[in-house]
């Protein structure tokens, strides 16, 4: 089993030590818990991908500590990227530029951009202080599956990585990964939405161009079906609920609002209706009614939109997708 360590001077070094001999450890950050490597070790990304199970071509998020150590990180900071940093860091934005060379080309699927990151959490702030360079990190879960929101819920994910170290930060405060920005073109594009949103960035920047499909594969998390519980899963309106219950055999687990009526056999797993408590609540929601042995997953998606709303759909519309 993986060791869960709480945060202190001693662990912390004990975390940076690991990930100098090029073995992952996990972290909190606000937004989920990532699978730390040196963003400079080939063998040491490599060991986050084959440890996640994930695909090569699936880039990384380099997580620093501020604007300096991203200008050491990437190619092209301008004005534009230090405005965001000045108004949104540390915090839930990667900003994508092309990468120095030094960055490890696996890090990004061979990709000649990298995604920048600097994390508000105090934990993940003090490691990346600690390590002295950029430390990347995809969430700390197998590959497609529902991201980590809580230290055990790492564990559990790697039950049989024995080495693996976990620094307990907590419940993430964001709950969603971070809003991801290509800045490598002339207007920028968000590839994933997060809780900096559309409305936000363009109160810096001016008009967002928004992601498409053919962009999106360039951007971490954004392949069709991802943070996807292992039981069968699917979206539901609210106002077929009660049908589509009353004609399923087996127990469902009900995914929706905190008031929301389920008929008798099946359970709810309720959300709150605050926006950012939703957020917050929505992946450890999904793993509580994956591990409750329903037959299926009934999703109720909210109705609102804007704001964090729609990285929440953004979310629920991966959980749901056909595996290919």
């Amino acid at each position: 089993m993986p060791e869960i360590l709480q945060p202190n001077a001693d662990t912390i070094a004990q975390c940076v030590a690991q990930l100098k001999r090029g073995i992952p450890m996990a972290f909190p950050t606000e937004t989920v818990y990532g699978l730390a490597c040196d963003s400079t070790s080939e063998p040491a990304v490599c060991e986050v991908f084959r440890l996640k199970q994930r695909p090569a071509n699936n880039p990384l998020i380099a997580h620093v500590l501020d604007a300096a150590m991203a200008k050491a990180t990437v190619i092209g900071w301008d004005v534009r990227a230090q405005k965001l940093a000045d108004a949104f860091w540390p915090g839930p934005l990667a900003i994508i530029l092309p990468r120095r060379a030094h960055v490890c080309a696996a890090s990004v699927g061979g990709r000649s951009n990298v995604a920048v990151r600097s994390p508000a959490h105090p934990v993940a702030r003090a490691l990346i202080e600690a390590f002295g360079g950029p430390i990347s990190a995809p969430s700390a879960n197998r590959s497609g599956r529902v991201s980590p929101t809580t230290a055990l819920h790492v564990a559990e994910e790697f039950s049989d990585a024995d080495e693996l170290l976990i620094l307990d930060g907590g419940p993430c405060e964001v709950g969603l990964e971070s809003t991801v920005l290509d800045l490598s073109r002339a207007r920028p594009m968000i590839l994933r939405p997060g809780a900096v949103t559309v409305t936000d960035l363009e109160a810096i920047l001016g008009p967002i161009a928004m992601p498409d499909i053919g962009r999106q594969s360039s951007s971490p998390g954004t392949s069709p079906s991802h943070y996807a519980p292992q039981t069968p899963t699917e979206l539901v309106p609210d106002i077929d609920l009660a049908t589509r219950l009353a004609s399923e055999p087996q127990r469902v687990a009900v995914v929706a609002f905190v008031g929301t009526p389920v008929i008798e056999g099946h359970e709810l797993f309720a959300l709150p209706h605050h926006p950012a408590a939703y957020a917050q609540m929505l992946y450890a929601t999904l793993r509580r009614a994956d591990a409750s042995g329903a037959a299926k997953i009934f999703i109720v998606a909210p109705t609102e939109r804007g704001g964090i709303w729609d990285a929440a759909h953004d979310r629920l519309r991966r959980a749901v997708a056909r595996r290919s």
